[in-house]
């Protein structure tokens, strides 16, 4: 029998899988897949290494840049609690006891409270009027702290600005994965996470500075905490004016150019956005026990970064520094936080392996541990207090690589916006249990809680290594369902590369059909068709597990 050519292969292929969508439960694809599939359907576009680093970089200058900054504030207005403690806040407002662990717990309170709805309201409503919505919520909280006299009043007021927040990591979590190629993923999370530690040095110096601001009816703490509300008020407007919501409506990528956007990330296979909110993406998440590795993961190393945006400044305190001196001690540990979070996220991107970096980021937060234990709190062991302390700053390199690692793993919309809920509900159990475990009759060693926090990171190092053996063990079973599909059981993770590759580079025809049997059904499609139907990781036979 005559070889069939190969085009009229493809075409075989291509027509199969086209019946194969139209016949998908839940009727139309276009209805029910990503918003990108209005744009480009069933489209291969095409597109040079060269057209992926030009759309790379006006994504960054846009979206990005605006990450960044909505981050920074974030972080600033959370984290200012800790120095307005050094300038009087307790003292001021009669806090007693626990009270001010209380003050430090209720925000990620809020945030605990506040992840169901905010999972729904990230898929529901367009990125542009969340964000400022959001960031113009919180503002007000912070600046209204200023007028707090009372524990009832710092705790409504702490309240709100959790409640604002509570939506923050996860929508920036979903927008990167939305405009970045998963290889690009881990250092744009840190380029934004990392601001924990620009908004650490922000803070020292604008309280060093603001602190000696002479006046007769505003407090230090209540200055800064006024100064700190007003900038991010004013930063909402113009996060409104620069935001886009999505690829399709961006405005700054050309008509030719938003197409080529969407075909980069066809190979993450973890879609580009819907409208629709799908209860079963949701149902399949409660029953992955890969949900609750990432729980436990999202907690316990939250619980150590508590302890340093809460206590922080009041450990630097306790080794014997004056208000003034406690604040500027503190720029070095951020300025280290940036560091280790970029290195951190540059290795997981250069050695494509998240799991392994994770664990050695543990081991010298374990040593700053045991030596702030250990170590006696005397004048003559400032410098080795000093040095343990700032080892605590390498637990910050690990929250972005967790973050990376689980929107890397999640696909489908609905599916990613919960998870990363769920992923800032543990984060917010472990910020509120970090602050209660240090209480200030303890001061100014904090021994039980420390020692406590030294147990929570051993048992972080251990999750971390459960996990990555369990990702590995998902995709020996993605494997054995491609077999049973038709498919290659291994593929190339072309997301993971360095350079752009098409998705459908592994283009495998059915045997069948190459000898002429054109009744067979063909045993599998173009790599990628699946991409954008809005399938989660387990649904989507062709999705591949980064661990």
């Amino acid at each position: 029998m005559a070889p069939v050519p190969e085009k009229v292969i493809v075409d075989q292929v291509e027509e199969a899988h086209s019946n194969l969508q139209r016949e998908r439960p839940g009727g139309d694809v276009a209805q029910h897949g990503d918003r990108a599939l209005a744009l480009i359907g069933n489209e291969r576009i095409s597109l040079t290494d060269e057209d992926n680093t030009r759309i790379r970089k006006k994504t960054d200058k846009v979206i990005l840049a605006i990450l960044v900054w909505v981050y920074f504030l974030q972080i600033l207005d959370k984290s200012v609690l800790g120095y307005g403690a050094t300038f009087g806040l307790q003292k001021a407002t009669h806090l007693t006891g626990n009270q001010y662990s209380l003050v430090g717990s209720i925000a990620p309170i809020a945030q605990l409270a506040w992840q169901p709805f905010s999972s729904f309201l990230i898929v529901k409503v367009p990125h542009r009027i969340l964000m400022p919505s959001l960031c113009l919520g919180w503002g007000i909280a912070q600046a209204s702290m200023a007028a707090c006299h009372s524990y009832g009043d710092l705790l409504a007021a702490r309240f709100f600005l959790g409640l604002f927040e509570a939506g923050c990591l996860p929508l920036f979590s979903i927008i990167t994965s939305q405009w970045y190629r998963r290889a690009e993923q881990p250092i744009r999370v840190a380029a934004w996470y990392g601001t924990n530690g620009l908004a650490t040095i922000a803070a020292s110096a604008l309280s060093y500075g603001l602190g000696h601001i002479p006046s007769a009816t505003l407090e230090s703490w209540q200055i800064i905490f006024l100064f700190v509300g007003l900038v991010t008020i004013l930063s909402a407007p113009f996060v409104y004016w620069k935001m886009d919501n999505d690829i399709p409506s961006a405005r700054f990528l050309s008509e030719s150019e938003k197409p080529k956007a969407l075909e980069r990330l066809r190979a993450n296979q973890t879609g580009t956005g819907t409208r629709e909110f799908k209860w079963s993406h949701v149902l399949e998440l409660a029953l992955e026990p890969k949900t609750y590795l990432w729980v436990g993961l999202a907690m316990l190393l939250n619980v150590g970064a508590s302890v340093t945006n809460t206590f922080g400044p009041l450990i630097l305190n306790g080794l014997g520094f004056d208000k003034y001196r406690t604040s500027l001690l503190n720029m070095p540990f951020g300025g280290l936080q940036v560091i280790v979070i970029l290195l951190a996220s540059w290795a997981a991107q250069r050695f494509r392996i998240k799991s392994a970096i994770l664990v050695v980021l543990v081991i010298p937060v374990i040593a700053g541990l045991a030596m702030l234990y250990a170590i006696s709190h005397t004048k003559q062991h400032e410098g080795a207090l000093l040095g343990g302390y700032y080892l605590l700053a390498f637990l910050f390199g690990g929250n972005p690589l967790i973050v990376a690692w689980i929107v890397g793993n999640t696909a489908g919309t609905t599916k990613k916006a919960a998870m990363m809920s769920v992923y800032n509900a543990a984060s917010s159990a472990g910020n509120i249990i970090g602050p209660l475990l240090f209480n200030s009759a303890d001061a100014p060693t904090y021994h039980p809680g420390l020692r406590a926090v030294l147990g929570i990171f051993v048992a972080l190092a251990a999750c971390t290594i459960i996990q990555a053996a369990n990702l590995k063990f998902l995709n020996k079973l993605q494997e054995r369902k491609r077999v049973k599909n038709g498919k290659p059981a291994k593929l190339v993770d072309h997301s993971m590369e360095d350079h752009y590759h098409d998705a459908d580079e592994q283009l495998d025809l059915c045997m069948d059909a190459a000898e002429g049997n054109t009744e067979a059904q063909p045993a599998h499609h173009r790599v990628g068709d699946q991409a954008f139907m809005d399938l989660t990781d387990r649904r989507n036979d062709e999705f591949v597990y980064i661990y």
